[in-house]
């Protein structure tokens, strides 16, 4: 039945919401933070890494897919393990795994040895932002959670900024190998942090120690059948891509090739992007904490939104003027906090020993819909634009990034659809939280 979550059976030993919990998620916070930064690195790099690996926009684009793919596809496993082992033991194997891909990367110069490394990086990140998500389920009371989860997200943008920026500048006047080199040596430290300050829960978790392997499938499929957990999947598949494909990989040669920008100019937009996430984050962690029953409304607007933007752009005879790129990466950029309300939607409706496994499952929807878009626009630039990187132009971009198109329709339908499910099924199992969910109270859970 409806009621206010609590934890994990056990005693507990520290407060929640308490000083403690915010150091423990603080330094959480710095292996997510590196794990975006090395996640984005190849933003910035995809015309360098073109011409490094001679390679076509389609190989190019089997980066990013390759990453996100292995990304997605862990993060059932990973969900499943981490009610298993904990967020401590992921977020040091997640950091191992990134600084060693991250670090081999600065020095290979073949194609298939680059995917390699690009399949542990995906591996490590995969380990790392449910992990986080978990810290702050366990150590954050619901009314706190909300804004916690957007404050996550935002702070987490600062890993892209750096990669924006301090990596482009260094990709330009060091070279290829110093600068990733450099970037891996980061791990390290942030190791460090792991081992000395982050705990699992605030409890004696007696409850997760006592969990089997064998119960680890029926926790994925009891988080599974749940009709919000799917809403949070779907809510985070439409709402992330965007802005993903934009930062990931697409959005640097878009700027620079096709609406002719210089280097600096697409790096300063990808900067404004960043800033603008994170106050995107900040504004949508208070809407979702105020207005908890409308939180896939807010999804909804946000996807609205960005589609209108990138309209006018593609339709923009000719390439657009700075102002409208603009308005662009700001509107695309509240897709990535707006997809973080697929986590607190999957809170509302899973109970604290099925968040891991119901993060994972939400967290493969922007993933698996960044890699479709990205696979889908590099597919149809070779065919627009055989010769290669150095003959994209506005009009090879238009029909490669309209094939974003298909994955907000399909994206769209199925929030519709969940939403419906997920609210007739709260109605049905607590009617009296269901009316205090709708009255604004967002400690209300259902499971």
């Amino acid at each position: 039945m409806g009621r206010v979550s609590g934890g994990l059976a056990g005693v507990q030993r520290y407060a929640i919401d308490g000083r403690r919990a915010w150091l423990v998620w603080v330094s959480a916070i710095a292996v997510y933070v590196l794990a975006v930064f090395h996640r984005t690195s190849l933003g910035v790099a995809g015309l360098k890494a073109a011409e490094r690996f001679e390679i076509s926009s389609s190989q190019l684009s089997l980066f990013t897919i390759v990453q996100l793919a292995v990304y997605a596809a862990m993060q059932l496993p990973v969900g499943a393990l981490l009610d298993r082992y904990g967020s401590k033991r992921l977020l040091g194997v997640g950091l191992t795994l990134m600084t060693a891909a991250q670090l081999t990367f600065a020095f290979v110069d073949t194609l298939g040895a680059a995917l390699v490394c690009r399949v542990f990086l995906g591996m490590g990140d995969a380990m790392v932002f449910i992990s986080v998500m978990r810290i702050v389920a366990l150590w954050f009371s619901p009314r706190r959670s909300p804004m916690v989860t957007q404050v996550t997200g935002l702070l987490g943008q600062l890993g892209a900024l750096l990669a924006a920026g301090p990596l482009a500048a260094a990709l330009t006047h060091f070279g290829w190998t110093p600068s990733y080199a450099v970037s891996a040596g980061v791990g390290a430290l942030t190791g460090v942090l792991i081992v000395v300050l982050v705990r699992d829960s605030p409890y004696d978790d007696h409850a997760r120690d006592e969990l089997r392997l064998r119960a680890l499938a029926r926790t994925l499929k009891s988080a599974w059948q749940v009709p919000g957990t799917r809403l949070g999947l779907w809510s985070h598949f439409t709402s992330q891509f965007s802005a993903n494909l934009f930062t990931l990989l697409w959005g640097y040669p878009f700027l620079v090739s096709g609406e002719g920008l210089s280097p600096f100019a697409a790096s300063l937009l990808l900067m404004i992007m960043v800033a603008a996430t994170m106050v995107f984050s900040v504004v949508f962690g208070s809407l979702t904490a105020r207005f908890p029953f409308s939180r896939s409304t807010f999804v909804l607007w946000i996807v609205v939104v960005g589609i209108a933007a990138w309209t006018v752009v593609l339709l923009w005879p000719g390439r657009a003027p700075v102002g409208l790129l603009v308005v662009l990466v700001v509107l695309i950029a509240a897709g990535g906090p707006g997809s973080m309300i697929g986590f607190d939607l999957a809170r509302t409706f899973n109970p604290p020993t099925r968040i891991g496994s119901a993060t994972g499952i939400v967290n493969t929807g922007g993933f698996i819909a960044t890699l479709s878009a990205v696979a889908l626009i590099g597919i149809v630039l070779d065919r627009v634009a055989p010769g290669g990187p150095s003959t994209w132009n506005i009009d090879a971009f238009r029909p490669a990034m309209a094939v974003q198109y298909l994955v907000w329709g399909l994206g769209i339908v199925q929030v519709l659809r969940y939403r419906s499910k997920a609210r007739r099924a709260a109605l049905a199992m607590d009617p009296e939280g269901y009316e205090a969910l709708r009255g604004g109270s967002n400690s209300v859970t259902f499971h």
